[in-house]
């Protein structure tokens, strides 16, 4: 790749400027720090090793909280037969313009075509109606970690693929209480993982009608903001009430001994989450990850290691720190600032430097990877302090994420105004909206942005809808997404 002039002088000089270009300094980021390769398929990924091991502390942070509150792991077919999704007439038509089918197995055509599941709910639904026959039977609490597949028509790395991995909660509940309290739960569990594991601030609410999940009574969503003022969607929470109960026939026979149907939800957070966290925290030399799912959480790297006792000093520092923390050494012949360059451009939260002269007087050199800052540490007490300075890398990129949310929120109250702000500011734009379908077609159509949530916390700053003036519902947090 070219060096291009705005990028001279840069330690890593494969990188296209986030301000020149964002969509290029992404693309960049992800295959210059080996995150993913693309393969022989039109838009799938090939999660490469520090790509996955990203994924893999996602996914053991998670399912610890999936754990502790109740839930049990199980694992579902690939393949739908098509009778399943055509019980659920709103839920097919949702899905029917991205499903892959499988028509023939080796060179025999089915009798009935599979899809490669886009999502599971009618495979949960079909195995609930075995399974569950008592309020004994219930809650039903359960999740799978798979790959699903959805032919999109444009795609892109980690946030729009025609495979990714995610997982997909499906509980069933003897009533609406019980589905909406677990709905709920969930998000919070989703919101809560995003400030304390990811260090990003995220906006809840509910979907409207139109942007609901397919099949749903009600759909809940955590909502960030990108570097570049962008939205993305980070997770969901759904409420389906009984309508696939009804549609499935899954019945039990409560306490008074009449039938009635289950109540469900699904819930789901996928690896669009990395994408996430390289447009929150990423600068113009890299990854900058948060220390709770960075594959390597510090790296040692040796100075003039040819000297006497440097490589047995800092081996021995590694093998202390790795007691806590996950550790790497680069001991190998190359420059110490390309390591120093390499590093920063795979995230790593902290970085520790030692030579001849630390050695001499009991120290190291730490180095963190949000804003460069660096700090002499005792070789006594680096176990603890490295922990101090993790905490300080998470803290500061929360912080500075807020900030950025925050500085671009925009109170809109006319729709000049509204339009305006939408195409020459980049962020989030808070509005009240009267509830009707064909206001919100509008402002898409208008803008091109889109509904993102109605929040949690709802204010009034308007009695107007801000499109056509009506009676104003509710408020509503619109932009542009991925």
């Amino acid at each position: 790749m070219a060096m291009n002039e705005k990028n001279k002088g840069k330690a890593v000089e494969a990188i296209t400027s986030m301000n020149e270009d964002f969509t290029q300094w992404y693309t960049d980021v992800v295959l210059r720090a080996e995150l993913i390769d693309y393969s022989s398929v039109r838009g799938c990924m090939i999660l490469r090793p520090y790509g996955y091991a990203i994924w893999e502390n996602i996914m053991h942070l998670l399912d610890k909280r999936f754990k502790e509150t109740g839930h049990e792991n199980v694992a579902m077919p690939m393949f739908i037969p098509e009778s399943l999704p055509q019980k659920e007439k709103d839920h097919v038509e949702g899905f029917a313009p991205e499903v892959a089918w499988v028509t023939h197995g080796g060179t025999e055509e089915l009798t009935e075509r599979l899809c490669v599941r886009p999502t599971s709910e009618t495979l949960f639904c079909d195995h609930y109606s075995h399974i569950i026959h008592s309020y004994r039977d219930l809650p039903k609490l359960y999740n799978q970690w798979v790959s699903v597949v959805r032919w999109e028509k444009t795609t892109r790395p980690f946030l729009r693929s025609l495979e990714f991995y995610w997982q997909e909660g499906h509980t069933a509940h003897a009533d609406e209480e019980g589905a909406e309290a677990e709905t709920l739960r969930m998000l919070d569990v989703y919101a809560d993982f995003y400030k304390e594991s990811l260090a990003i601030p995220v906006i809840k609410g509910r979907k409207t009608d139109k942007e609901k999940f397919a099949g749903a009574k009600a759909t809940y969503t955590i909502e960030s903001m990108m570097h570049d003022g962008k939205a993305l969607q980070s997770a969901t929470s759904h409420n389906f009430g009984d309508g696939f109960a009804r549609a499935f026939d899954i019945q039990y026979t409560d306490k008074d001994n009449t039938l009635k149907y289950v109540h469900q939800t699904s819930w789901g957070l996928s690896t669009r989450t990395i994408g996430a966290i390289i447009m929150v925290h990423g600068d113009d030399n890299g990854l900058v990850l948060p220390p709770a799912v960075a594959p390597i959480q510090i790296v040692i790297v040796p100075v003039a290691m040819h000297k006497e006792g440097v490589l047995e000093r800092a081996n021995a520092l590694k093998d202390e720190l790795s007691k806590k923390y996950r550790v790497k050494i680069d001991d190998s012949d190359k420059m110490p600032g390309w390591k120093f360059a390499e590093y920063e451009m795979k995230g790593v939260p902290l970085r520790i430097e030692i030579g001849p002269r630390d050695i001499e007087n009991n120290q190291c050199m730490t180095v963190r990877r949000d804003n460069g800052e660096k700090l002499p540490v005792s070789l006594d007490e680096i176990g603890d302090k490295a922990g101090e300075l993790l905490q300080a890398v998470h803290d500061s990129l929360y912080e500075k994420a807020l900030a950025l949310r925050e500085g671009r929120i925009y109170d809109v109250t006319e729709y000049g105004e509204f339009c305006r702000t939408i195409a020459e500011k980049p962020g989030f734009v808070r509005a009240m909206w009267c509830g009707d379908k064909e206001c919100e077609l509008k402002i898409k159509d208008d803008t091109q942005a889109t509904s993102r949530c109605m929040p949690f916390d709802q204010e009034i700053i308007s009695d107007k809808c801000v499109c056509c003036g009506r009676p104003a519902k509710h408020l509503v947090v619109w932009g542009k997404a991925y």
